[in-house]
């Protein structure tokens, strides 16, 4: 079995972080039980790092931000995880998919959207949804009135539509960030939500 390839940028240690960036890894870290490896990568540039997770928390919890979105927190991680798969990004893949898995309770549904969405055991919204984020990602040049009429055929609105191609658009950095890095997926991501948890004993 091959070793993965480390990333080409050592990261930062936790201690060596600024004030700031330092408690928001920490508090991932208590909830997550480990630190994403994206966190310690990014940090290497302190302002970089601010700026990133201050646009990803504004897409992905639209609520930190005082905002409303029409897409729930699993359709979110689905778009991530089917234009991530498209850029062939496996750390988003993997990281993201794992999150996907656990917002839906479906241990099959992140490998199913990251090899073909139109198979996936997923709603119609969801697919028009996601073949929207594809032409986003493969195609954004050809976006055309006749994409948001589909859409809103499904019950999205414009700011919905907003919200899948800024998603799109900003995992897009994201994943070339991470494949020209070297960055890889922590190895608890793999396992996240593949199974049910076991129910204490009466």
């Amino acid at each position: 079995m091959s070793t993965p390839t480390p990333s080409r940028y050592p990261a930062p240690e936790i201690k060596d972080l600024p004030d700031d960036i330092r408690a928001k890894v920490l508090e991932v870290q208590e909830k997550a039980g480990f630190v994403p490896n994206v966190f310690l990568a990014f940090a290497r540039r302190p302002a970089e790092w601010r700026a990133f997770f201050a646009y990803h928390d504004a897409l992905m919890v639209p609520e930190s931000v005082g905002r409303d979105s029409g897409l729930t927190k699993g359709e979110r991680e689905m778009i991530v995880t089917t234009t991530s798969a498209a850029n062939h990004c496996l750390y988003c893949v993997v990281a993201h998919g794992a999150i996907l898995r656990i917002y839906e309770k479906n241990p099959l549904v992140a490998d199913q959207v990251a090899i073909n969405h139109r198979k996936a055991d997923i709603s119609p919204r969801q697919r028009a949804m996601l073949d929207f984020a594809l032409k986003v990602c493969n195609q954004s040049h050809e976006v055309e009135d006749a994409d948001f009429a589909a859409l809103h055929a499904h019950g999205f609105n414009d700011e919905d539509i907003w919200d899948i191609a800024a998603i799109t658009a900003f995992f897009g950095l994201s994943n070339r960030m991470a494949s020209f890095s070297g960055m890889m997926p922590n190895p608890e991501f793999y396992l996240m939500g593949r199974a049910p948890k076991a129910k204490p004993a009466a």
